[in-house]
């Protein structure tokens, strides 16, 4: 008897013990693998000339990068590493691209990306270059024209297989022209993970682009825009919140340099006011490249800033581990990878050097064929000479700097003008895209001149009052937007000091040696861009006696034409007084 009731006992005890609840095994934090992108820029093909790359202990290396058969390896190889990943671009992923996107409407630079395997990207101000209902073409898909170029020339157009982002981008009807987000989920059980990208461009979009290309839309704050979507993207349950902003940083330091050093910039401003609950920022515009961890800066804030550079020489390395129990993720690392690809110039066999510490990408195969399918499509324009010229128009430097090749491009459109009673041409430097290398006997082609200029603008030949015209000249060193001078046409000159009070930064404006007279009239001719107060030069949509000219390339290549060797024009035409 007793020794039954001690074993119903020990199995009561038993039983007792079964139930007690075991401490349950904390979840897992889960790896998520991002690449980040900005400013592609349609660049298909390697860029032409070697690009610096400074190292985080100084040294420095040229090498040839980009290109989207490369840029498509280094992105596979870097998915590769984690079991779930996103590949992000922080906008311009097309306009100001080279003709073997541009003159195609940039559809094969979203046919590279659609192959590449981008998840999402966050509208820039070039995505708005031909204007929003063609960019709602190219999310979607068609053939619907809305510019003077023919849409699919070389294939049927299918649209994106990605999410164009654009959170602050707003309709005349409040609703958003593209989703102000998206929200990804991986996994499953304890380890699923859900993530929100919010992408968006900056507020000055509308003084970036032919305003006629924007109208109707509004332009709200970034900070303001991140905010709410944040907190729709919390309630909705995100673990991580990652941000895609075509703004930008400006910095002193190396590509890979995590030190922060020398930053600037607009996005400093927004990002100290974006909600802490942001894990990681993705951003572009100012063609740095940069690895910055934000915390060094405001400590309230524990995401990090990356930006890869320009045209996909570069994509951003970033591992992010997602709390799925908290509902938080922290960056664990974040490094920029030089996509280095080959040389376009070189011939068959020609061996391209790789500095120590560098890596050769292989292209994709696939991407490679595609591409290769347009540049084909596109050589008979590309390679058709179109003059020739006496030496090197350097690359544009900064928009206040006077060159050889603004000074040009104005002449030109003086020359193309001249029947519309032209006297003076005005040319945005921000326009210049890239410098014109002639071959070794001056002979530029229709591709050299296209990549100079992309965006097929018109002339446009305006009548205003001297008045006007020195209101005009005043706006390139006021406070609205970015200072910039324009290229003028031979025969003006202006002088400018930025030491005086906005408004009288304007020391004197000159045509053939005489002073601007205010009670005079000018017939000035400037593309279609300024023409409709572009680049916030509003005086511009002013005037009277409009007549519609030439598309700037047009003239630039009949000006190249009416000499054996156009000699490029000096230097002097602008003049800074400084200490």
């Amino acid at each position: 008897m007793f020794r039954a009731i001690l074993t119903a006992s020990a199995a009561l005890g038993l039983a007792a013990c079964a139930t007690v609840p075991q401490p349950q095994q904390a979840a897992p934090k889960v790896p998520l693998r991002i690449v980040g992108l900005n400013d592609f820029h349609g660049n298909l093909e390697p860029i032409r000339r070697p690009i610096r790359f400074v190292e985080t202990d100084g040294t420095e290396h040229e090498v040839h990068a980009a290109g989207a058969a490369w840029l498509a390896s280094a992105v596979a190889e870097t998915r590769a590493k984690d079991a779930h990943s996103l590949v992000i671009a922080a906008g311009d992923l097309i306009g100001g691209s080279p003709l073997v996107s541009s003159i195609f409407l940039d559809e094969p630079a979203i046919g590279a990306m659609n192959r590449l395997g981008l998840d999402f990207n966050a509208v820039g101000n070039h995505e708005f270059d031909r204007g929003w209902k063609e960019l709602k073409r190219i999310q979607d898909g068609g053939c619907e024209k809305h510019t003077l170029r023919e849409p699919c020339a070389v294939e049927q157009y299918a649209g994106a297989d990605f999410a164009f982002l654009a959170a602050n981008v707003i309709q005349p009807d409040g609703a958003t022209l593209f989703p102000a987000y998206g929200l990804r989920r991986f996994g499953e059980g304890n380890t699923a993970i859900a993530v929100g990208v919010i992408g968006l461009t900056l507020k000055d979009t509308p003084t970036l682009v032919t305003p006629s290309g924007v109208a109707g839309l509004t332009f709200e704050d970034e900070a303001a825009s991140i905010n709410r979507a944040v907190g729709e993207l919390a309630a909705q349950g995100a673990d991580a919140i990652i941000v895609s902003i075509h703004q930008g940083l400006y910095t002193e330091v190396g590509y890979n340099d995590k030190s922060c050093g020398g930053v600037s910039g607009p996005l400093i401003d927004i990002l100290k006011q974006v909600d802490p609950r942001v894990d990681l920022v993705i951003s572009g515009h100012t063609h740095r490249a940069y690895v910055c961890d934000f915390t060094d800066i405001d400590p309230a804030r524990r995401f990090w800033v990356t930006s890869a550079g320009y045209g996909g020489s570069l994509l951003t390395d970033i591992l992010l581990e997602v709390d799925p129990a908290a509902g938080d993720a922290r960056v664990v690392e974040a490094n920029n990878v030089v996509v280095m690809s080959t040389n376009p110039a070189a011939q068959p066999g020609e061996p391209t050097p790789i500095p120590p510490g560098y890596r050769r990408f292989a292209p994709d195969a696939e991407v490679a064929a595609y591409v290769a399918r347009y540049s084909a499509a596109a050589s008979e324009a590309a390679t058709r000479p179109v003059g020739r010229i006496s030496g090197e128009a350097l690359d544009p430097g900064p928009a206040t700097e006077e060159t050889a090749l603004g000074n040009l491009i104005a002449d030109a459109q003086l020359f193309g003008t001249s029947e519309a009673g032209a006297q003076i041409a005005l040319m945005n430097n921000s326009g210049v895209r890239t410098g014109l290398v002639p071959a070794a006997d001056g002979t530029v082609t229709y591709g050299d001149i296209y990549a100079v200029q992309p965006f097929g603008n018109t002339l446009i030949t305006k009548s205003f009052t001297g008045a006007q015209l020195l209101a005009l000249l005043e706006q390139q060193f006021d406070d609205e937007g970015f200072v910039q001078t324009f290229s003028p046409s031979a025969g003006f000159a202006m002088t400018y000091d930025m030491r005086r009070p906005a408004g009288q930064r304007l020391v004197s404006a000159t045509l053939n040696g005489e002073p601007i007279d205010p009670a005079k009239t000018y017939r000035v001719t400037m593309n279609s861009f300024l023409a409709a107060g572009g680049d916030s030069f509003t005086v511009f949509n002013e005037g009277s006696s409009v007549t519609v000219g030439a598309v700037d390339l047009d003239a630039m290549e009949e000006y190249l034409r009416a000499v054996p060797m156009r000699q490029l024009p000096a230097l002097g035409r602008v003049t800074e007084l400084k200490d």
